[in-house]
């Protein structure tokens, strides 16, 4: 049996028909794992045409896994205005991949779950985020923020009620807002993948605290929800008060100027770098193996990837108390969302405190190795093959039903 499976990231499609991504995240190796139990994959994802694709963007298509394109919409009037057009391919793709999981929130996965909800068939979901924190005062700009809050909101509750199986990233933060309908399969693990490589092989030791520190986050600029401004007045309230430090910021996003900006009216350009949108996993690890401490004051977050990661290195790691990172760190390594002086209040704490630096190096690298592929692997293909016997469950009635 095949599967459906949406994504709200953008591909591009060259000349022979191959799609490529520019996120790593989601290339072929991404689209492998659902081949631990179905045939072949079927991506439903936005997707343009190109003559030439960029020499840093990876392959998406391979054996096994095909896409089958919706148009490129970028905004709400483009998304209604090809609402159908898309419906239209979900319909058509489950004639040859009857099983669906729609990875949400996202728009495509949206139109996915009306569609795939009005034909009647059963579908399984993903729940990757918290739409209710995404649109929060600070982490979205927008006149339509607060209809964008409660909009998404409801929607992602309407989904899950409906969906027949759900898988979550978090243990418990989204589960409690949004619940699946009783007798409905349930299940939580990461979509991240931590090769053997990616985990130190021991905790890192802090005799002293570096001078300068070297603080360092991973996350998208595209939108604010990760909460770069917040993290560079932080940045600005330890320099003030004579910290050394470097701050390092990696990822790329329509924010970027905007937040160079920001660095450069706090008065720590000097202190901090940008770097957009590395090319490869390793390039962003060497990243975190020269930082000290790794720093996510996100607005909203599922169970954040670059947090694991970071860990996986044996980083120090400072978040906020949004989402799933509260599964991640103890309470004395998090403040509240978007309040950048307790932020600089507990950056000055670590970087004043070697042995907790120590500490935490350990702590986190042994959380990090609970999120080894073969543990997630097994959650995933349960999941996966819940999904797939409902699906043959329902063809096999739907068959035999009179016309």
């Amino acid at each position: 049996m095949n599967v459906l499976v949406t994504t709200g990231y953008h591909f591009l499609r060259d000349k022979g028909g191959t799609y490529w991504t520019e996120n790593g995240s989601v290339a072929y190796a991404f689209w492998q794992r659902y081949l631990d139990v179905f045939d072949g994959v079927r991506v439903v994802a936005r997707a343009a045409a190109c003559d030439r694709v960029p020499d840093d963007w990876q392959q998406v298509t391979g054996p096994g896994v095909e896409v089958r394109p919706i148009p490129d919409f970028r905004s709400p009037v483009d998304l209604v205005r090809h609402w159908r057009t898309s419906a239209e391919v979900v319909r058509q793709t489950t004639s040859e991949a009857p099983a669906a999981i729609v990875r949400i929130p996202c728009l495509v996965g949206g139109i996915a779950s009306q569609t795939l909800h009005a034909m009647g068939r059963p579908f399984a979901a993903e729940v990757l985020g918290d739409p209710y924190d995404s649109f929060a005062p600070g982490a979205f700009r927008g006149r339509f923020r607060p209809f964008y809050r409660w909009w998404f909101t409801r929607q992602l509750k309407r989904q899950c009620r409906q969906a027949e199986a759900a898988s979550y990233v978090t243990q418990q933060a989204l589960q409690r807002r949004y619940p699946v309908r009783e007798g409905a399969y349930t299940t939580n693990y990461s979509s991240i993948v931590l090769p053997a490589e990616s985990l130190a092989t021991q905790p890192r030791r802090y005799d002293t605290v570096p001078r300068p520190i070297r603080l360092v986050m991973v996350g998208t600029l595209a939108t604010l929800y990760k909460a770069p401004h917040i993290l560079i007045d932080a940045v600005a309230c330890c320099v003030q008060k004579g910290l050394p430090l470097e701050m390092t910021f990696v990822g790329g996003g329509k924010h970027l100027p905007d937040m160079q900006q920001r660095a450069r009216r706090a008065g720590v350009s000097d202190e901090v770098r940008f770097l957009g949108q590395l090319p490869s996993a390793a390039a962003v690890r060497e990243e975190l193996d020269r930082a000290d401490l790794f720093v996510l004051p996100s607005f909203q977050e599922g169970l954040p990837r670059a947090m694991i990661e970071a860990m996986a290195r044996a980083l120090p790691c400072i978040g906020s108390t949004a989402g799933g990172i509260p599964e991640l760190l103890p309470a004395e390594d998090m403040v509240p969302p978007g309040d950048a002086t307790a932020l600089a209040e507990k950056i000055y704490e670590f970087a004043t405190d070697a042995p907790r630096l120590t500490r935490c190096s350990a702590r986190n690298l042994e959380t990090a190795r609970q999120y080894e592929e073969q543990t997630l692997r097994q959650r995933r293909v349960a999941f996966y093959e819940n999904i797939r016997d409902r699906t043959a469950q329902w063809l096999k009635q739907h068959a035999a039903a009179p016309c």
